[in-house]
């Protein structure tokens, strides 16, 4: 069977992942076979989300009506029920369901009702909490299958520590990652300097390393030097995957939804207030404003060196009729060239405007010009991917040290 639990968290406590751990253990007690456990990370663009939008699936062994008490036993002891957002649900499921379910969980959005229908077909126990929201996540995680999956080693401070800081230290996360990569990744930023696999919510994550395999992700965790963790589960997981991305074409893109696109530059890049850095894409005559936003950090310089006329593909999510950019790859370059009104060469003087269509003249001496000043400049921005930084990457994203887009080759 398949047991599915989500939306027991909240903005400032508790986690998903740390009951499918407790629930792992419990089961495993009481006598059932427990397989590894599931960590699904759904449509990061929900807007009802509470932290990383992650829903937890354990396949088990045994009688399915003790281990669905089980799980609702251990949702009403642990979820935080009392947080505004917080609707968990509990499936089990023997027959599995269709994973188009948990691919329309992933790249678009579910009803509680869609859930539901799914359910029923498939024969399944289920509870919802309050609104019952967590069905959705829950369901997908039963029905979910994972043509390209990545592990992560989760581990979880003791109840007492929980709302207080971490004690780690530092070099031993950088050395972890040194040794470990491209195995593993996102473990600390090196960019910034600062590390990205511990949080600073009050939730019982002490940090988690993720990776290409269970031996290197135990391998990184061998170098890291921290408080003592309470509880230690290793997850086969979506993350790092790009299965959000669906293919898309600008002038089609619906809200909401996450897409990998083809696209020419309309203009150059500007920079707004906070940093923020917008540039134009065109396709079939369409214009598609992409955004790099400050937290991208010197992504943004990598946009910011985009021309008119460059070939790109990009991929980000559909916001406010643009698209937040997670990495684009750079096809083509055009020619970077400027047009100004050419320099007097009677008297040194850069000429002006004569009107529309009728040249450049001097405002010194009056000599006309027809044709203005081209200038050229050399490119420095190179064809390949580029991506922002660990500190701004979604769960869902897949980094560079995998491969491009979906495992895509970098190449022309």
């Amino acid at each position: 069977m398949r047991i599915g639990i989500d939306d027991t968290d909240a903005p400032d406590g508790m986690c998903t992942t740390y009951l499918g751990a407790v629930l792992c253990r419990r089961l495993a007690v009481q006598g059932f076979r427990v397989g590894i456990p599931r960590l699904l990370r759904l449509n990061p663009n929900v807007p009802w989300k509470t932290r990383g939008n992650a829903a937890v699936c354990i396949e088990a062994e045994g009688d399915p009506e003790e281990a669905f008490r089980i799980a609702c036993t251990g949702v009403e002891e642990m979820a935080i029920l009392d947080a505004e957002a917080t609707h968990p649900g509990v499936v089990v499921v023997e027959d599995l369901p269709d994973p188009a379910f948990y691919r329309k969980a992933l790249q678009d959005f579910c009803t509680v009702d869609e859930a539901r229908e799914v359910l029923e077909a498939a024969g399944a126990r289920s509870r919802g909490w309050k609104l019952g929201r967590g069905l959705i996540g829950a369901t997908a995680a039963v029905s979910a299958d994972l043509p390209d999956a990545t592990w992560e080693l989760l581990a979880y401070r003791t109840p007492a520590r929980w709302g207080t800081g971490r004690e780690i230290d530092r070099p031993s996360f950088f050395l972890s990652q040194e040794a470990t990569t491209p195995r593993t990744w996102d473990t600390v930023d090196p960019y910034q300097g600062i590390v990205v696999c511990s949080p600073h919510t009050p939730d019982p994550v002490l940090f988690g390393i993720r990776g290409e395999s269970p031996w290197w992700v135990a391998y990184a965790r061998s170098f890291l030097v921290t408080e003592a963790a309470g509880l230690e589960q290793l997850y086969l997981t979506n993350q790092s995957t790009d299965a959000h991305l669906r293919e898309g074409r600008i002038g089609t893109l619906e809200e909401g939804r996450s897409y990998r696109l083809p696209g020419t530059v309309a203009g150059r890049p500007e920079t707004g207030r906070g940093g923020h850095v917008t540039v134009p894409l065109e396709d079939g005559g369409t214009i598609l404003p992409c955004m790099a936003y400050e937290p991208t950090k010197g992504f943004r310089d990598v946009v910011r060196g985009l021309r008119a006329g460059d070939r790109v593909e990009a991929c980000g999510s559909c916001k406010g009729g643009s698209l937040n950019l997670e990495k684009i790859r750079v096809i083509r370059l055009a020619e970077d060239t400027e047009r100004r009104p050419p320099v007097c060469g009677g008297c040194g003087k850069r000429m002006t405007s004569a009107g529309r269509e009728k040249g450049y003249k001097c405002p010194r001496c009056g000599a006309r010009a027809r044709d203005p000043e081209v200038c050229s400049h050399p490119r420095t921005l190179t064809c390949g991917w580029h991506e922002v930084p660990p500190s701004a990457r979604r769960h869902l994203a897949r980094p560079l040290v995998r491969g491009g887009a979906n495992g895509k080759s970098d190449t022309v």
